[in-house]
């Protein structure tokens, strides 16, 4: 059972985050893909990354950029709008608690060489504990495996039930363009 994931509000980091963040390149660039308040963001540019992050909300955006001004801000709607990111990669690409599908085969290729790719988002079985509940947002069993097997080298994945700090099923991925990427401690 998986038992560390943080709710979608959580001003706290996500442990698989954090566990996965130092395969990326130190120093590299970071694309933070519906980054919210900035979670991952400020944890990011802290440890000295150069973080990117876009969301749809304006306010949070400018929060984030007054906090750290380092960080590049991007006020976009990643749904309806041309994809923001075309012809840029980055050293890594963070998604947590978003899903939307036909933005995944974009991701991948915004990925650089030996980039790093960690994602975490809710799957099915989530509609038993609450939001997000439309399929539409919630992975299907082994999906993001499907999405990355034949371009990315898995580091490693998890998908079921959490319980705290509050019940949900989740999905968990890092992958990488590197031939053997070393796992973290």
């Amino acid at each position: 059972m998986i038992t560390d994931m943080d709710v979608h509000n959580s001003e706290k980091a996500s442990l698989w985050v954090q566990r996965f963040l130092p395969l990326v390149t130190p120093g590299g660039s970071v694309l933070d893909l519906a980054c919210g308040r900035g979670r991952h963001s400020l944890l990011m540019a802290a440890r000295g990354y150069q973080v990117e992050c876009a969301d749809r909300d304006a306010q949070a955006l400018t929060e984030i950029s007054a906090t750290d001004p380092t960080i590049v801000t991007r006020h976009c709607d990643l749904e309806s709008g041309p994809w923001p990111y075309y012809g840029r990669v980055f050293d890594g690409i963070v998604v947590t608690n978003y899903l939307y599908r036909p933005l995944l085969p974009m991701l991948l290729n915004a990925l650089d060489t030996n980039g790093v790719l960690i994602y975490e988002t809710f799957m099915v079985g989530n509609e038993r504990f609450g939001k997000p509940s439309n399929p539409e947002f919630l992975l299907r069993s082994g999906e993001l495996l499907d999405m990355v097997r034949q371009r990315l080298k898995v580091v490693a994945f998890e998908q079921g039930e959490v319980s705290t700090p509050r019940p949900a099923v989740v999905q968990r991925l890092c992958a990488s363009r590197c031939l053997s990427p070393a796992l973290p401690e």
